[in-house]
């Protein structure tokens, strides 16, 4: 069965335009809702967003839905992805749902799903989700319809877990730190969280107003940031996207650090404990080539899966590894969270620096990172990358970095997107390989 809603990131797209309206919204949550009652226990689904606008509208549809099926609702307001799929593991709920776009802009919404595990739902859970969007659930009885409630304690419960991911012996006493919340869903808990174990706070994208999450800010533009760290003298800068599952960071001298390089940290940190699990770091096909290489030297692996944090929790999952995530900055941490944790990622890369007593500068530069470009292709319709001039173009290109480097092409599971990656030694070849591509796509799709 194709999948008509879901991505791999859940379901997501433009407000008010299909398939993200209330409508939808409802159907998901009967659909969802039908397919998690299972026993005579009372149901419970916990519902979390970001700062959208949207968010409004499209949690009011999704209470309607999942307690037209006899499911109680507990609201949670703006809280991050992972402090959702925290909370419907200590509340044992059965299901956890995240309405978010994530670092998209305001005006597109989308709707996260995790299990009662606090993981995201497997692809045959989504499917079959699917296929009862296409019906109609069976309604409950009136005596059974379900009930909402808002608690208000959620952001404390969640700087709690956070912290208590920072190892117990240290504090950031004496460090100047710069947040970027992206006016998104982490604005109070992570600049309440840093400044709880002891740093001097700087915050940044902490005024939500409905329509700016993500403009300007955050982990999609990191600008700001690095200004505000360079003129502040700061140790270091965060950057959330708008629901908090991703974590880009800027060094003191205001250099941009990718997830690569915060896997590579966060991973050899722990293997100088004794922590790391697995012996092998999980990214995806995306990640650079020079992580591979550093990683290789150090006598550990890197797994490479497709493009998609759940698939990179897959592969964690099944190989017992527990370090992984994407360059985008999706950093998992199965140690401590079933899902991307932008906040408790840095707080790793902070007790590093505490720990090792080194500046961001020093400890980030883990790996000499092999030219890589990535350019992003927006097509209307069909599928060009079907067409014969297309592959013959892909097929002349893998000819040519046979052996000299690797290239990727895919089509986002998001947006109408074709995204063009190719990375190798030969900077040059590199571009010239992309931008061939990208024309031939174009063409294609014209």
């Amino acid at each position: 069965m194709a999948r008509k809603f879901f991505g791999t990131d859940g379901i997501r797209g433009l407000t008010n335009t299909a398939p993200m309206t209330p409508e939808v919204a409802l159907k998901v949550g009967q659909a969802a809702g039908a397919h998690f009652v299972r026993g005579d226990h009372r149901h419970r689904v916990v519902i979390g967003k970001d700062t959208r606008l949207s968010g409004y509208m499209m949690e009011s549809a999704l209470v309607a839905g999942f307690t037209s099926v006899g499911m109680d609702v507990v609201l949670l307001g703006p809280m991050p992805t992972p402090a959702v799929a925290m909370l419907t593991r200590s509340m044992r709920a059965d299901l956890g749902v995240m309405i978010s776009a994530s670092h998209n802009p305001f005006a597109d919404n989308g709707i996260k799903l995790f299990g009662p595990d606090g993981y995201k739902l497997s692809d045959a859970d989504e499917l079959e989700i699917e296929g009862l969007l296409e019906g109609a659930p069976p309604l409950a009885q009136p005596e059974l319809i379900g009930r909402a409630k808002r608690i208000d304690d959620a952001r404390g419960r969640y700087v709690h877990f956070a912290k208590a991911t920072f190892p117990e012996q240290l504090r950031l006493d004496g460090l100047k730190i710069v947040v970027d919340c992206a006016h998104g869903a982490a604005y109070h808990v992570a600049p309440d969280a840093l400044w709880e174990l002891g740093a001097d706070v700087i915050p940044l994208g902490v005024t939500p107003n409905g329509i700016n999450i993500n403009d300007a800010c955050g982990s999609t533009h990191p600008q700001l940031l690095q200004q505000t760290v360079v003129a502040s003298g700061a140790d270091i800068g965060l950057a959330l996207d708008g629901d908090a599952d991703r974590l880009i960071v800027v060094d003191e001298t205001g250099k941009v650090i990718d997830g690569d390089q915060l896997m590579a940290l966060i991973a050899l940190d722990q293997h100088r404990l004794g922590q790391l699990k697995g012996g092998a770091v999980v990214a995806t096909v995306m990640s650079n080539l020079g992580l591979e290489r550093k990683l290789d030297a150090e006598g550990l692996r890197l797994e490479r899966t497709k493009v998609g944090d759940r698939y990179v929790l897959e592969a964690m999952r099944a190989t017992g590894c527990n370090v992984g995530g994407e360059q985008s900055g999706h950093i998992i941490l199965t140690d401590h969270s079933t899902t991307g944790d932008g906040l408790v990622a840095a707080l790793q890369i902070l007790a590093a620096m505490v720990g090792q007593g080194k500046p961001a500068s020093e400890l980030l530069d883990q790996f000499e990172p092999v030219p890589q470009l990535l350019k992003n292709v927006r097509f209307a319709g069909g599928a060009p990358l079907e067409a014969d001039s297309v592959k013959a173009c892909i097929a002349a290109a893998e000819r040519e970095l046979d052996g000299r480097g690797r290239l990727v092409i895919r089509k986002s599971g998001t947006e109408p997107l074709i995204r063009v990656m190719a990375e190798g030694d030969d900077e040059a070849q590199v571009h010239d390989v992309v931008e061939r591509i990208c024309a031939a796509v174009t063409r294609a799709a014209a």
